[in-house]
């Protein structure tokens, strides 16, 4: 198995959370990609990043110009063009990552998929289910705020050398 599957799985399991959107995932797997792998001077192209993280090329290009627009990226057109991070890996959270491109309100929406746990203001009723998740929501927001790209990518180069 490819080192990269083993990096797909890692992810897997700090990212897949139910309520996050494709969006996010693919832009946190492919932000911490390019920690690990690119630099401003070795900018890595679309096509790659989408083949070796097994993403639809067309819609991580989306992502990627977004976060590029947004500052998180650079990126140089043209054939020795691609893209690498804007700021240095350690000053990049998670949150940060999720927060650019859906929005925070992705912590406080119904898991459901309930319109009663719609409304922002504190004493607004919302499901059984809204309530009872509030303590992981809130562990959720603190993982993801409180991990940062570099340490994720780091944890990833500590597996790798131990496969290989």
């Amino acid at each position: 198995m490819k080192i990269l599957n083993y990096f797909i799985l890692f992810l897997h399991r700090i990212i897949n959370v139910p309520m996050l959107s494709n969006t996010s995932k693919y832009a946190l797997r492919a932000v911490v990609y390019l920690a690990i792998h690119a630099t401003p001077a070795a900018k890595i192209g679309i096509k790659k990043i989408s083949e070796e993280l097994d993403i639809p090329s067309p819609f991580l290009g989306k992502i990627l110009q977004t976060l590029a627009r947004k500052k998180l990226l650079i990126s140089t057109k043209g054939p020795n063009g691609g893209f690498a991070l804007g700021k240095p890996a350690e000053e990049i959270s998670l949150l940060y990552v999720v927060e650019l491109v859906d929005g925070l309100d992705v912590f406080h929406e119904c898991l459901i998929g309930l319109n009663i746990c719609a409304g922002k203001e504190e004493n607004h009723h919302k499901c059984p289910m809204h309530n009872l998740s509030d303590d992981l929501r809130k562990r959720l927001i603190d993982l993801f705020q409180n991990n940062s790209v570099a340490e994720i990518a780091i944890d990833i180069k500590k597996l790798e050398s131990l496969l290989k």
